[in-house]
């Protein structure tokens, strides 16, 4: 179960650090172009800001417990990440962005299952 978390986390965290710095370097008006059209409904600086959050949530999934240092912070990052999902899911479905939807609820699943692995019997 060790190993399924670890591999869980590692894929959550380097995709939410890849988006999350798309997010962060790419300016508001090309990421509506391409396939983030949500990003109309945000200004500049709170899509900044999602993106931040994305990244720094990314370093909270495996830098503490690579270093063993404060772990707790692998499944708060993790509960972030799934509340975060919760967020995007809204919006998709307000957007009436249906496919996102189910990537949203992937991703909420993966997070919920670092969450609970990390917070129950797998923890550090």
């Amino acid at each position: 179960m060790n190993v399924a978390l670890w591999i869980v986390a590692g894929v959550l965290a380097f995709l939410f650090a890849a988006v999350g710095l798309m997010k962060i370097s790419k300016p508001k008006s090309e990421l509506a172009a391409g396939n983030m059209t949500w990003a109309e409904d945000f200004s500049s600086g709170a899509v900044k800001t999602i993106g931040a959050v994305e990244v720094l949530a990314a370093i909270g999934l495996v830098l503490p417990a690579v270093l063993d240092i404060a772990v707790v912070l692998v499944p708060l990052a993790a509960t972030g990440l799934a509340v975060t999902m919760v967020g995007a899911a809204v919006v998709h479905a307000r957007r009436k962005e249906s496919s996102a939807i189910v990537v949203n609820v992937v991703l909420l699943a993966l997070a919920v299952f670092v969450v609970w692995g990390r917070f129950g019997s797998h923890s550090f």
